[in-house]
Order: C-alpha cells, then structure tokens, then sequence
C-alpha cells in the first residue's frame, strides 16, 4: 500500500518545508499533522499557549501557528521547563496512541475487521475540527466523530471525503439582518494535510469520465488519530478550468455540480482505494452522496470478471451497508435522466451491462415509471444489504418513507430497514474542566466508564453537588465573555455607532438562566416558534427577579430565500431594546462556537416538526457537560427522555407537512404553547429556586440524572460499537 510521504520531504506545487522548531518543542510539529490532538487532554491548550493572539488569528490551525510564531516567543516557551514538560507528555502520549501494537476494543471484539480488509467509510462531509472547513452542519458533524470513535476503539477504518477548496460559506448578517455569503479559497499546505505521493514521488491521481472528458483529481491525507481520511481535489493544472471547480463548494452550485460532485465521491472513491491497495471488507454509504459506488463496484466485476450486472449487484450487496439521515422523500438527491446523459453518459451503463432504462430502473422506487427521476436513495438501498436510519424513530419513519421498494404485501414494520442511533465523542465536545473532573472523581479511565452505563452512574454520583455547578457556573462566565467579544467584534465590522458596539460588553448575565437554540435555519426546525407570542416572550426575558437569556446561531442555505427570511425576522426582533440585552444571534455558526454553547448553557431547546429530526446531536454535547435538555419528542430526545433529565415540548403527533418556510399552523401553535408553558411554570422555577448556600439543588439533581442517563447511551463509542458488530459484521450471519 502507498502511504504519504512526509511534507518536509517535497516542495511540489506550493508546499512549504516544515520550520525547524527549538528541540524541547520539535515534537509539536510531529503532533501537529494529526487531529489526535484536536481531542486529547491539553492538546489544544498546548498549541494556544505556545502563544493565544496568533492561535486566535489563524482560526486555531496548528500548522499555521507554528509557521507565523515569532522566534523569540517560541525560545521563550522553549526554555519554560513547565511548557516543555506538557510537550513531552503530550508527544508520549500520542506516541502511545498511534502505536499499532496498542490495545483495543476493536482487536478483541471485531477480529474479522482487519488492517488489510477494513471499513471503508464514505461522506459528502467531515467535522473533524473548525481548522478543518469540510462540513456544514451535522452530517459532517456525525461523520467527524464516527471516524474519532473508531480511531479510539481501534476499529480498522478509512474514510473518503471531498477536499472542497472553498468549504462552506461563511455568515456574515447587514444591518436589517440579512444573510450574505463569504467563501474564501484555503491552501492544503497549512493545513494538517499532506499530498499522496507515489513511490516516484509524484501526486496519486484518479480519473472518472464525466461531462465527456476525463478529470482528475488528487489525493491528500488527513490523519485522524488511528483513521486515515483521503480527500479527492480536482483544482489541478491537468484539468480544464470548468472541472477544476468540481470541488470547489461543498453543497454549492446547481443540481449538475451536484452530480458531478457525486460521481468523484463514489467513482473516484473506489478508485482512489484501488490505488492505494485497500480491500475492504464492507463499503459504508454514510447517506446517499456517495451511492455511485456500489456502481462502480458493481462494473469492476462485470468488465474484470464477466460477471452479468444481476450477479454482480448480488456480490456488490453483501459489502455495502447504507445510513439515511433524511426523513423525508423531498430531502433525498434525486436527477434528471437527462441530466445524468449528459454528465454520466452513455458509455457507463454499457460497461454494466446494461441499457439506458436498465441503469435508471436501479435509482426509481418505481422501475416502470418513465417520468420518474433517479434517486441516489434508493440506488443506496437496492444496492447494499443493510439500511439504517439513525434513531428508532428515524427507522420507523424510513420504513414508511420507502415501503414501495420490497413488495406490496409487506407492512411497513416488516420492511428491513433497522436504526443505529446517532451519538457524539465525548473527548472532542466535553469541557476541558469537566474533564478534569470526571478524571478526579470517575476515574482517569472515565471515557472506558462510559461505555458501562451502571459504573458511569456510579462515578456521577460520586460529584458533588457544589462541584459541578461551580464547574458549570464557570462555563458560563466564558459563554458570556465569548459572547460580548463576538457581538463588539460583529458590530465593529458592520460599522454600527460606537454606542451600540459598547453595549455589547454588558450583555448578558452569567448568574441568570441561559437558553440557547444553533442549529440549520430550515422550514421544519421551526425558527419562528419562538416568536409566536412575543408579548409572552417578552414578560420571560425582562422579569426583573428571573429573567431568561436567549442565544441563537446557524445558517440558512444560500439559496433558501425562505430561511433567510426568518433568520431576519429572528435578527430584528432581538435588536427590540426590551431584550437585545438578553437575546443574541451569533454569526457564522462553527465548531468552535459549538463547542462554547453546548459546554455552556442551562438549557438547550429544540422544536422541529415531527417527525422530521432523523436523529439530532447538538442536545447529546450539552447532556454530555450537564446541560439539559427542552425538546421535542422527535430523533434522539424520544429515546433519550424519562421525564426526570430535561423536558419534552407538545406530545408525539406527527405534524402535517408544511412548505412554505415560516408558516405558523395550529400544530405549530400548540407546541408553542407548551414551550411557553414549560418555560413558566417548570424551567424558570426550577432554576432559580435556591437553598441556604444558594445552590439550586433540584436543578443540579436534573443536571446528573442527564448526566447518569444520557451520556453513556448517546455517545459514539457506543454508536460505532454497534456499527461494527450489527452493522459491519453482518447481523445476520
């Protein structure tokens, strides 16, 4: 197999040999090319006090900080005998880590899984650290921890993904509140990425024939702890100037990027595999982006073996296994037939074996119908022996969703789609002082408790009272200063008075009770709910003895003008003097700023229409710190709720669709109203009611029971353990 040479050993194409670094830090840089220290204790505290100005300035990339440090700081910290020795430790421990001779759960509980025959994972997008701009929302999100669980679990594990030269947009809001778009080109050489070279040294590239030409695309490695993830790049010289463009915008562009974008995923992907000399035991679609792979699967055994294309889809189905994140028809891609001529062409069925309307029967839910488009959904399913959403409810709603494709005589509940609810990665999305105290009261081996609900339990019950909540209490002093430098910094740019720049340094009260609701602005996560009453709204934020506290984030599609505009009606409301100290909307949702929030407050409120949220993740990171929960009884929280660890919004009726982005319905009106009730009568009271001390007891008693319950169900380590042994080992064998 070819593996990456090292960066300091080419210059080709613009990269930079590395910077000689003083000795007692000279294994920074060695640390610095693998996101392993994105999630290990004091990994990001090292690189940032090495010195937080410039780690701040270069959005928190440690390749960058090491090139543009000065000197003289760097001999600084070279002689601090503290600074050296967290080095020293940090190094060893990752030493450790990526040592294939280390221990793991993977090497004892799933032996069929090996090096030489190992999973591969495919996705359209990666959160693997905000340094890192491959992702917008939670797919990305899901994907980054998966591939971290499996790096921790040992599980043998290689991902393929997209290099999108410009990311996802970044959000900046006008003065009426707005959205406008902003990408910015990055270079992968500072990044911690590194070229795939072959044994002469030159790029490995693959070709895939798409829009009547051959385009070429390039490999780069990012190295995420034990998992390698390869990135296909077709901004290369060799290409025409249209193809180079192909990756250029992750989700950007119109349908015909949309399907090319697709054909590199799962063409190349296979490709790329090809290449570099892996086997995998089973393909994993994670959603339908990359489905053309089970194609050209498919045509390697129909050109190499002589297979028939029958026989082939047989073979092809007992590697491939499917995750569908969509609960809805509309939200699945689907193409124009035409559209794939004029992209695929004609020449890609023949090499299947098969005609035209043979090849587009494969991505219909009804084979006959001529006027259908070709779903990569259901190409997804027919192709691999497993489909799973991603909650129990998410696999009900998608056996109903896609009942027509196994017989008229089948129930819906008989239909084999399972479920594998999603969860998060404890080590990347729990505070760094709540680490630390899970360490000192749990254990240091907390994170091997967690996969044992009954030790966990244990172990929180084993925290004081006074202990977590002066933890959490800290945590949201840092929200609240995060949030007053976000705001100044946003209005500075915006170029508002200097009066009202000024007031962002008192917003917000850290002693006060703080909701806070990110996620995509889209019609069926209900932005607006919250506004439905603003009277009653109001009355919450400015009740002068226990008022409560509102911080927003998340983007509307470019091209979802609908969403923009309830992203402005959200913008302008809370610039109402009656609450703009009390409400914020902060731009340009990442993962860092992720990571402030769930870390941080009180409460987090979700309110999508059911049964629309397939799974739901953001309310697992704040369980994870101790947060707790205000949701709709949709995805994860209708798993994850008993009525003692957070609260639940309206009941489990499903909602009519609704199209138009805003609108209020009588359903809507409902779950509005028991989310203003909760907040009243429930949320509000319990948070403030204090005893002698003046520590709210019955609130921190909630914060362990979501503690105890939420954490060891709803973690990735879990997922992925369930992944492999049901998933990727056949279950039914």
């Amino acid at each position: 197999m070819q593996t990456t040479v090292e960066i300091e050993e080419t210059k080709e194409q613009g990269e930079k040999q590395a910077r000689v670094l003083p000795a007692p830090l000279a294994a920074l840089n060695r640390v610095s090319w693998n996101y392993w220290w994105s999630w290990s204790p004091d990994g990001v505290a090292v690189f940032r006090d090495l010195d937080p100005a410039v780690w701040e300035e270069c959005e928190h990339n440690p390749r960058k900080l090491l090139e543009k440090i000065s000197e003289f700081r760097l001999m600084q910290m070279a002689i601090d005998p503290v600074y050296t020795r967290r080095v020293a430790k940090l190094a060893a421990k990752f030493d450790d880590y990526v040592n294939p001779k280390s221990e793991s759960w993977a090497k004892n509980a799933v032996k069929e899984l090996t090096p030489a025959n190992p999973v591969a994972y495919f996705c359209a997008e990666y959160g693997i650290h905000n340094s890192l701009p491959l992702y917008s929302g939670g797919l990305g999100m899901l994907a980054g921890d998966h591939l971290k669980s499996a790096s921790d679990l040992g599980l043998p594990l290689v991902a393929i993904g997209l290099l999108y030269r410009y990311g996802y947009f970044r959000q900046r809001l006008t003065r009426d509140g707005w959205q406008e778009e902003h990408y910015g080109e990055f270079a992968p050489s500072e990044l911690s990425m590194r070229p795939v070279l072959d044994e002469a040294g030159a790029h490995v590239t693959v070709e895939v024939f798409m829009r009547g030409r051959n385009v070429r695309a390039s490999a780069w490695r990012v190295d995420v702890g034990r998992v390698p993830l390869y990135l296909l790049d077709t901004n290369i010289p060799e290409n025409d100037p249209t193809d180079c463009w192909v990756t250029g915008h992750l989700y950007g562009g119109d349908r015909e990027t949309r399907i090319v974008q697709e054909m590199m995923l799962g063409l190349g992907g296979v490709r790329l595999l090809r290449r570099l000399g892996y086997e995998p035991q089973v393909f994993h679609l994670n959603e339908g982006h990359s489905a053309l792979l089970t194609l050209e699967l498919a045509r390697e055994l129909v050109e190499e073996q002589g297979v028939g294309f029958a026989e082939a889809a047989r073979r092809v189905r007992e590697r491939c296994v499917f995750t569908t994140h969509t609960p809805v028809a509309a939200g699945n891609d689907e193409f124009d037939p035409a559209l794939l001529d004029q992209c695929l062409g004609e020449t890609y069925w023949q090499s299947l074996g098969l005609t035209r309307e043979e090849f587009l029967s494969i991505g219909r839910v009804r084979p006959d119908e001529a006027t259908e488009f070709f779903g990569m959904t259901p190409l997804a399913i027919k192709m691999s022996r497993s489909t799973n959403g991603v909650s129990r409810k998410h696999g009900e709603v998608s056996q109903e969703l896609w009942r027509e494709l196994w017989p008229e005589s089948m129930t819906a509940a008989a239909v084999p789609i399972t479920y594998v609810t999603n969860g998060v990665h404890a080590p990347t999305w729990v505070a760094p002082n709540l680490r630390a105290l899970y360490t000192e009261r749990i254990g240091k081996n907390w994170m091997q408790k967690l996969h044992d609900p009954k030790r966990w339990a244990k172990g929180i019950g084993r925290i004081s009272d006074e202990e977590l909540w002066q933890a959490h209490r800290l945590l949201k002093q840092r929200l609240v200063a995060f949030i007053r430098q976000r705001s100044t910094h946003a209005r500075e740019k915006r170029g508002e008075s200097a009066a009202y720049v000024e007031s962002a340094g008192v917003m917000f009260d850290p002693e006060s009770l703080i909701v806070g609701f990110a996620r995509r602005v889209a019609g069926y996560k209900r932005w607006s709910l919250l506004l439905a009453d603003t009277e009653r709204l109001s009355r919450l934020i400015n009740d002068a003895e226990r008022p409560v506290q509102f911080v927003f984030a998340g983007k509307a599609h470019p091209q979802d003008q609908g969403a923009k505009l309830v992203l402005q009606q959200l913008a302008r409301w809370k610039l109402d003097p009656s609450v703009m100290r009390r409400a914020v909307f902060l731009e340009d949702y990442d993962q860092e700023m992720a990571r402030q929030l769930v870390q941080s407050v009180d409460v987090w409120m979700n309110v999508p229409r059911r049964p629309l949220e397939a799974s739901g993740t953001s309310g697992q990171k704040v369980a994870m710190n101790g947060g707790l929960n205000f949701s709709v009884l949709d995805g994860w929280w209708l798993e994850g709720y008993d009525g003692t660890n957070g609260w639940a919004i309206g009941d489990t009726t499903a909602h009519e669709p609704v199209e138009t982005p805003g609108v209020v319905t009588p359903e809507d009106m409902k779950d509005a109203e028991s989310l203003y009730r909760v907040l009243e009568e429930e949320i509000v009271p319990a948070f403030y009611e204090r005893d002698e001390t003046g520590l709210p007891r019955r609130w921190v008693r909630m914060m362990k029971r979501s503690l105890e319950t939420l954490a060891p169900a709803f973690s990735s380590d879990r997922m992925v353990q369930e992944y492999a042994q049901r998933i990727y080992l056949d279950e039914r064998q």
